[in-house]
């Protein structure tokens, strides 16, 4: 089933009700709500637009370019809203995600879907960009919680291996606190899923046409690579920002911006 241009008109009127209340209640979100409406629907129609150029066309050189575009983009995303120095911490952010994304994409592509042909659009570019945004979000808290803990808690840390505790064994604690921060909603969201919350992925499926029990398997594997794909991300990130963050004596450098 089509949505019409009337029916996404339709659709785009839901926005006045909760303008309404921001303007009732002096909520000063009224400018910045029609700003993102507008943002998203020209970005939107323009990547529908260029996701069709990519399914038409079909060629993996471009398919490579696009997830090579979409973790650049990802990677300074995540940088500026970690509020960590550029120079330092790209580079380790960029390849974390390309890995991660590469990797469990791969491994659904292959083994789960069993396509000849794991660059084909119409399957690549969607999973990685799933992929991409869970990411996001994951690292972002994750690299926040543990940089940060590690500025607020460097004592501690510093106790740590006064008393014989190896690097590792002295980071553990951040890490742990790092993946804990940013993976129990995680967690607590695939608890619920099909109870309480019906995902948009399943949704859209069968909307479009597909079967409950297709659309609930690809609901299913759509869970499962973006759960594994930021835990890979972030080991990744870390181990390699790791010579980014410290001196040869084990010391924090400066890798948050300061206000």
């Amino acid at each position: 089933m089509n949505i019409t241009i009337i029916g996404m008109l339709l659709a785009l009127l839901l926005v006045l009700v909760p303008l309404y209340f921001f303007h009732y209640f002096k909520v000063p979100l009224i400018r910045s709500t029609i700003i993102s409406t507008v943002r998203m629907v020209v970005q939107m129609s323009l990547i529908g637009l260029y996701l069709q150029f990519l399914f038409s066309y079909n060629n993996w050189l471009v398919n490579v370019f696009w997830f090579v575009l979409m973790v650049l983009v990802a990677s300074f995303t995540a940088v500026n809203r970690t509020r960590l120095r550029m120079r330092q911490m790209l580079m380790p952010i960029a390849v974390g995600l390309g890995v991660g994304a590469l990797v469990v994409c791969m491994y659904a592509l292959f083994a789960v879907l069993r396509l000849s042909n794991p660059f084909d659009a119409r399957y690549f570019i969607p999973i990685v960009g799933i992929l991409l945004g869970n990411m996001l979000g994951v690292n972002v808290l994750s690299l926040s919680t543990y940089y940060q803990g590690l500025q607020r808690e460097r004592q501690l840390y510093f106790y740590l291996l006064g008393n014989g505790a190896t690097r590792l064994e002295a980071l553990t604690p951040f890490i742990r606190q790092a993946i804990e921060k940013a993976f129990v909603p995680c967690v607590a969201n695939m608890a619920v899923m099909g109870l309480v919350s019906f995902p948009g992925t399943m949704i859209g499926q069968i909307l479009g046409g597909a079967t409950p029990d297709t659309a609930v398997r690809y609901q299913i594997l759509i869970s499962c690579i973006t759960f594994c794909a930021p835990m890979l991300s972030l080991i990744v990130t870390l181990y390699l920002g790791h010579r980014y963050s410290f001196d040869k004596h084990g010391r924090l450098l400066n890798v948050l911006k300061t206000d």
